[in-house]
C-alpha cells in the first residue's frame, strides 16, 4: 500500500473482477464513506483489472464468461503481488476449494453485511486470511476432494485431454509423443485414485480437472423467451 496524497494515513486500493455491473456498484457504494479504502477500477477479466495497478487487494468473482479458472486468476493477481478476496454468491464450492489452494485470503457472501465486506478488504490488505465460515466449509466440507499435486506438465495433458483431445492431439501440442501422453495420463489416474477420486473414464477426468481448477465450470446457457432482456 501506498501513502495517500502527502499525509501518513494510507488507502487501500482495491480493484474488482466480474462481469456484472450490480455488483460492483453495490461495492462502490459500501465504500464510498470508507476514508481508508479506495475502488480504484473494475473489469470483467483479470487482465483488465490489473491495467488499473497498483492494488493492494482484488474482489474476484469466480465464474467468469472469459473461460479462466479460479486458479489460474488467483495465480496471476499473486504473481502481480495482489491479494485476493472471493467475491461470490455462494454456489459452488469446488470452485471455493480451488482458489484456496491458489492462494486466495478468503470469501465474502456477496450478501454479506458492509461491516463484513470491509473488514475483509483491511484484512488482506495486512496479509491476514480472511476467516469466514464460508471460507472453513469451501476448504473442509467435502473430504472426498482431497488435493492432487499435479506437476505443470500433468495439468496440461489432463485440460488438454479432459477437454475432448486425443491422445495424439495433446502430444502434438506440448511436443512429445502419444505414448508419453499416455504415460502421463496413467500417473494422473494414479495420483486420482490414490486420493480415492477414481478415474476410470474420460468423463470421470473432466469432472476432476473441473473440480481441481484445471479446466473451467461448464457455463449453463438459458434458452432466451421472447421478452427477455439481455445481460
Amino acid at each position: 500500500m501506498t501513502d495517500a496524497g502527502s499525509g501518513s494515513e494510507r488507502v487501500i486500493r482495491v480493484g474488482m473482477v466480474d462481469d456484472h455491473r450490480s455488483p460492483i456498484w453495490g461495492i462502490e457504494r459500501v465504500l464510498d464513506t470508507v476514508d481508508d479504502i479506495s475502488l480504484v477500477c473494475s473489469a470483467s477479466t483479470v487482465a483488465g483489472v490489473l491495467a488499473g495497478m497498483p492494488l493492494d487487494v482484488v474482489l474476484l468473482d469466480l465464474r467468469l464468461d472469459d473461460g479462466t479458472t479460479p486458479r489460474e486468476n488467483v495465480n496471476a493477481l499473486a504473481d502481480a503481488g495482489v491479494a485476493t478476496v472471493v467475491y461470490t454468491s455462494g454456489e459452488h464450492p469446488a470452485l471455493l476449494r480451488s482458489a484456496a489452494r491458489a492462494g486466495a485470503l478468503g470469501v465474502v457472501l456477496k450478501s454479506a453485511d458492509k461491516s463484513v465486506i470491509i473488514d475483509a478488504i483491511r484484512a488482506a490488505a495486512e496479509g491476514r486470511a480472511v476467516l469466514t465460515t464460508e471460507w472453513a466449509a469451501a476448504i473442509d466440507g467435502d473430504p472426498e476432494l482431497a488435493a492432487v499435486d499435479l506437476s505443470p506438465q500433468l495439468q496440461k495433458v489432463l485440460a488438454l485431454y479432459a477437454s475432448g483431445e486425443t491422445s495424439a492431439r495433446v502430444g502434438a501440442a506440448l511436443g512429445v509423443s502419444a505414448e508419453t501422453v499416455n504415460e502421463y495420463l496413467k500417473r494422473i489416474r494414479q495420483k486420482y485414485a490414490d486420493a480415492g477420486r477414481p478415474t476410470r473414464t474420460k468423463v470421470d477426468l473432466f469432472k476432476r480437472a473441473v473440480e481441481d481448477g484445471w479446466l473451467p465450470v461448464p457455463q449453463r446457457h438459458r434458452v432466451r423467451k421472447p421478452g427477455d432482456r439481455p445481460n
